[in-house]
């Protein structure tokens, strides 16, 4: 099956693939808020994205509360007549909210790209993709890591023994 047969699919919403997505999502409604998953949902856009099939590069799904943010309402003093408690406009997207949740999970993991996955009338589904730079199956990928020292020069190394 081609990605494009597979992209075809999910934009037109085939009838298998209602019904498929309606029995998966019962069971990613247990599922805790982020998920680490082994393999993509759909593979042709998260090969888009960068999602490669191997080592140090992850995949998780997180579940994000549809709906507009709203404040804690005031405890004392009196009642506003604007309170401001709900219809609050986030200022990031849903999508943003999911990438930001994974990375706070996997700290030492680099957030790649994300795409949506799915949405009921409760919860919006996203797939993220990290990267771990710093795995060595990742390193001809990732030459440039910016979590190593940079090497002292060789003249301050050298001055260093002579001294001893």
């Amino acid at each position: 099956m081609s990605y494009s047969h597979l992209a075809n699919q999910w934009r037109e919403k085939t009838p298998e693939l209602k019904e498929w997505l309606r029995l998966s999502v019962v069971g990613w409604r247990k599922e805790p808020v982020v998920k680490r998953i082994p393999y993509p949902t759909r593979l042709d856009r998260a090969r888009r994205l960068g999602y490669k099939a191997k080592q140090g590069i992850v995949l998780v799904r997180v579940r994000v509360r549809r709906g507009g943010a709203k404040k804690p309402r005031p405890i004392s003093g009196r009642r506003q007549k604007a309170m401001g408690v709900s219809k609050f406009t986030r200022s990031i997207s849903l999508q943003r909210i999911a990438e930001k949740r994974a990375n706070r999970k996997y700290v030492n993991l680099t957030l790649l790209d994300s795409y949506y996955l799915y949405s009921d009338g409760i919860h919006h589904w996203y797939e993220v993709i990290l990267a771990d730079k710093s795995h060595p199956a990742l390193m001809e990928w990732s030459k440039d890591r910016p979590h190593r020292a940079p090497s002292p020069p060789k003249i301050a190394v050298e001055k260093a023994v002579e001294t001893r």
